[in-house]
């Protein structure tokens, strides 16, 4: 059977979508988000009828931002993080969303073909929070092969 690998990476805007604040953000999705399309290995992403993800909240605190996709490998996925563009609006991060005290990414294994739920997702995140890396749930730092995101510092 062959795996993909899902991620959901969450983020709470530091300000609403539409203050000037996140200009240099909101202005840069649509570019970000047809890369990542374009990107070897991309499989899918969830967006809206606006065609991001900035909307959607499926969390009970507003202001947190989801991005969840899949993608062939996480060897594609580093690339399309750390190769592309992507890599500098990452260096923005900063400007636009509040340093959170526990995990934001998570990773996970999926048959391909299939498509995670937003509540598969969340599930996945609350359980790399209380029990680490896994198999089942897992950050960056539990592929010793993907190095780049040491570099960046991000989890």
């Amino acid at each position: 059977m062959a795996t993909h690998i899902a991620e959901l990476n969450i983020g709470r805007f530091r300000y609403s979508a539409d203050d000037a604040r996140m200009a240099g953000f909101m202005q840069n999705l649509d570019r970000i988000n047809a890369i990542a399309e374009r990107s070897a290995g991309f499989v899918w992403r969830l967006k809206d009828e606006s065609n991001n993800a900035t909307a959607i909240r499926p969390f009970p605190d507003p202001d947190m931002a989801v991005n969840l996709s899949v993608w062939e490998s996480a060897e594609a996925l580093e690339a399309f993080v750390w190769n592309t563009v992507h890599a500098r609006i990452y260096a923005g991060k900063p400007a636009w969303f509040e340093k959170l005290d526990e995990a934001h990414l998570v990773m996970w294994p999926i048959e391909a073909g299939h498509i995670p739920s937003l509540e598969e997702a969340k599930a996945r995140l609350e359980h790399l929070r209380q029990h680490g890396n896994s198999d089942y749930a897992f950050g960056w730092s539990h592929l010793p092969h993907i190095r780049q995101w040491m570099a960046k510092k991000c989890g």
